[in-house]
């Protein structure tokens, strides 16, 4: 998608971003003008990330936290601020996953799930949404799955996470639209990173890529002001 430096001038962050969907993400942004914030708790993954972005020509800062921490948010959102301006985009991609039977899984198991793939979505939106208020503008977008909306064997607290997170997107899509905010989701498929199931057979050549999911992310926030689109799903198009 050719959208020159339609984002020039403007701040994004993007969260979990040292690989992955996140990196595609805030390589695809900065491709077409936007200044990236990324974080990941790796902060040894996470200059390495940052290194080849600048490469790119993208002006960025690249501060490590917890997304589940909300010190560790307060401190990010500032710093990313600071550096590059006020957050006008926000990407909520950090995310983990655990495969088993429910009934077989720990406490822990579920509160590392449920923190990092909700709570943290929860607490960073919370956190930049006074000043998109103030400005009377901004996107939000939740990178969730079509786990959010399919149920499958040994997803249950993941499947957990991202039907929750499909529900509190909407919820604040109606909370904020008033202001001239835009919050929408996207549900991908299986996407050829190291992120799932130890055990998928799944063939890497049919799934989806990374920049499959980066260039909804771009579509997203380059679409005129009067509309938005609340949900996107992607799929791959031969089954894996």
């Amino acid at each position: 998608m050719d959208t020159g430096k339609t984002l020039a001038g403007k701040t994004a962050l993007v969260t979990g971003a040292s690989r992955g969907i996140g990196f595609a993400i805030a390589e695809a942004l900065g491709r077409i003008g936007a200044k990236v914030g990324i974080c990941a708790r790796d902060s040894k993954k996470l200059e390495d990330a940052a290194a080849k972005l600048r490469s790119g020509g993208i002006e960025l800062a690249a501060t490590a936290a917890d997304v589940t921490n909300a010190k560790d948010i307060g401190a990010l959102v500032a710093k990313t601020e600071q550096s590059l301006g006020p957050i006008e985009i926000l990407i909520n991609n950090a995310g983990i996953g655990y495969f088993g039977p429910t009934h077989l899984a720990e406490e822990k198991n579920w509160d590392a799930v449920l923190d990092t793939n909700l709570k943290s979505v929860f607490l960073i939106s919370k956190a930049v949404a006074p000043g998109m208020i103030e400005r009377r503008s901004g996107h939000i977008i939740n990178i969730a799955s079509l786990a959010g909306k399919n149920a499958f064997k040994n997803g249950g607290i993941y499947c957990a996470s991202k039907w929750g997170l499909m529900g509190l997107t909407e919820c604040m899509a109606e909370d904020l639209r008033e202001y001239g905010i835009r919050v929408s989701v996207i549900c991908p498929g299986s996407v050829a990173t190291d992120f799932g199931p130890p055990a998928s057979k799944k063939d890497p050549q049919k799934m989806l890529q990374p920049d499959d999911i980066a260039h909804a992310v771009a579509m997203l926030v380059t679409q005129a002001p009067q509309s938005f689109i609340s949900e996107v799903l992607i799929r791959p198009t031969q089954k894996p």
